[in-house]
């Protein structure tokens, strides 16, 4: 691939893979109530406060990858969180099968969205950033 489409492409990814969780994220701070009883039927302990904490982090963390500040911190936290929050609230294994494959799909998401996230916290996020600006300063 030509090196003229990397960086548009870089940036492009980094967008996309973020917009998922700024939108989330809002979401979810825009709703704490109904966050904290999705978190509660997950039989989570201090629903409220997870609620806040976990639409933080989506929230701050997805812009701070868009605008590629902090992105590999960002983006491992993201990854990890992804891959935690799959395993709790994803358990295709343990659902009955006409809710299997819903979440199965739902699951596969996530596991490549972390993927992602780990690509970004490994490569960092581009030239086009915050903290290649840093770099370069």
């Amino acid at each position: 691939m030509s090196d003229s489409f990397k960086i548009p492409l870089t940036v492009i990814g980094r967008v996309l893979l973020a917009l998922m969780f700024v939108a989330s994220g809002f979401g979810k701070l825009t709703n704490i109530e109904g966050t904290a009883g999705y978190i509660a039927s997950g039989g989570l302990p201090l629903a409220t406060a997870l609620a806040v904490l976990v639409g933080l982090l989506e929230f701050f963390g997805g812009l701070a990858i868009m605008v590629g500040l902090h992105a590999r911190w960002a983006a491992l936290a993201l990854g990890l969180f992804t891959l935690l929050a799959s395993l709790l609230f994803h358990n295709f294994w343990a659902m009955p099968a006409d809710k299997a494959f819903v979440q199965q799909l739902m699951f596969m998401k996530n596991l490549a969205v972390a993927g992602g996230m780990f690509m970004v916290a490994a490569l960092g996020a581009g030239p086009i950033s915050f903290d290649a600006r840093r770099t370069r300063a």
